[in-house]
């Protein structure tokens, strides 16, 4: 349907116009911004290793079935779920989801490209791009919850490869999709209990990253950002990888800071913080989840963090200044309705903040008229956003409403449920 066949879309873009909004301007910048999905939440973060638990303070909670169990299974959920997702994406990876040709089996330290040829195949015909992550948790050679960071030299001369090795796969991915690669280095190394160093761990890691920095690669084709936490199970006193460790290498090396708005104190907001972090960088990555009291990693909402979040992207102006990933898993309810909600939400979010007249708002704030910020804040809050995102939708090729969940639950029916 378009636009002027849409009366209800027609109604909300001149109400948008009497707060000095742009709905047409708006539908067209979302549909520029790709938002990576994460191919974790399929199958529970378990890869394909033979693995069973999870372990560097993750762990995926629910028991819901149909999970993907190989990756025919796992790109045909995937598929399934970006064709009822508006908008561009692109395929966040792992490195413990590698298939190595004709049973050949690769350590994290010897992994290949060719070990991925077929994700990249799969996304070739998705038009997607790739971004990607060592895998630094759920292994025999993470020694003590340590890995980057390890005081024994065997441990972490293996984990330094695994990165060196993931940086040459990364530079694969982005070759062959035409598109730059954010490689995404996070590492769960921590204790338990109150630490007798602090620094020593932390040098170690920052050699540890240097070192694999050092093996070079093509910066024209890769990104690389470093991800800090605030604490994991099992690590809840010290965090190697702290937020002030991780933005002060990242700037220090000419790296991507990344913020997941689930790695810090509940009361701190990572959108009061990107514009801070866009003073000092080009780029900031975002994993955009959902903690409730703790990383938790649930399903994003349509919540006032989130919209907040989104507000600060929109205000940044510039599209480039952001890489955007999701980051959650739900093994609690059906993945696929997981993966579709989580992903429409924030594109929600996204369009929301978008349509909010960003320039009038901070004159309002630079002439102090409080008053009239905050009243206009408060009634765009009820403008008629529903028609404005049924229309992205309908753009987009996908159904506006809840209608999306019947093919969920088809796909169930036919599919996951014989797993």
């Amino acid at each position: 349907m378009d636009k002027e066949q849409n009366p209800a879309y027609l109604a909300a873009a001149e109400e948008y116009r009497r707060f000095g909004s742009d709905a047409e301007a708006a539908i067209a910048r979302l549909m520029r911004i790709p938002v990576s999905l994460h191919c974790w939440q399929g199958d529970d973060v378990r890869g394909f290793e033979g693995k069973g638990s999870l372990d560097g303070g993750i762990q995926a909670t629910g028991n819901y079935p149909g999970a993907a169990t190989n990756v025919k299974e796992l790109m045909s959920d995937i598929e399934t779920a970006a064709s009822l997702i508006p908008g561009k994406l692109r395929l966040n990876l792992h490195a413990c989801y590698a298939v190595p040709d004709f049973g050949r089996r690769s350590d994290r330290d010897s992994l290949k490209p060719e070990d991925f040829r077929v994700w990249v195949d799969f996304a070739k015909r998705l038009g997607m791009g790739i971004d990607f992550n060592p895998t630094f948790f759920s292994h025999p050679m993470v020694k003590n919850g340590l890995t980057l960071s390890s005081p024994d030299d065997e441990v972490r001369e293996f984990w330094i490869r695994h990165g060196i090795c993931c940086l040459r796969i990364a530079e694969y991915f982005a070759r062959e999709t035409g598109s730059r690669c954010l490689v995404n280095f996070w590492i769960p190394d921590g204790l338990k209990d109150v630490p007798a160093d602090r620094y020593s761990p932390r040098a170690r890691f920052a050699d540890s990253m240097d070192r694999i920095l050092d093996s070079g690669y093509d910066r024209d084709l890769v990104s690389v950002s470093l991800e800090s936490k605030v604490f994991g199970i099992g690590v809840e006193s010290y965090t190697v990888g702290s937020a002030e460790f991780c933005n002060s290498y990242a700037l220090t090396r000419g790296l991507v800071p990344l913020m997941d708005n689930g790695h810090y104190h509940p009361t701190e907001s990572v959108a009061d913080k990107i514009p801070s972090m866009l003073l000092f960088c080009d780029r900031v990555a975002l994993h955009v989840t959902r903690g409730v009291r703790w990383d938790s990693d649930h399903v994003v909402r349509f919540d006032d963090e989130i919209r907040d979040i989104a507000m600060e992207i929109a205000r940044a102006g510039d599209p480039d200044a952001f890489f955007l990933a999701l980051d959650y898993f739900d093994a609690s309810i059906n993945r696929i309705a997981a993966w579709v909600s989580g992903a429409r939400s924030f594109r929600k979010a996204l369009l929301y903040a978008f349509l909010f007249p960003h320039e009038k708002a901070a004159e309002l704030q630079e002439n102090a008229e409080f008053t009239d910020l905050f009243v206009l804040t408060e009634e765009f809050k009820t403008a008629p956003f529903a028609a404005v995102w049924e229309e992205y939708c309908r753009r987009s090729g996908v159904e506006p409403g809840i209608e999306w969940l019947d093919s969920v639950k088809q796909y169930e029916k036919k599919v996951t449920s014989k797993r």
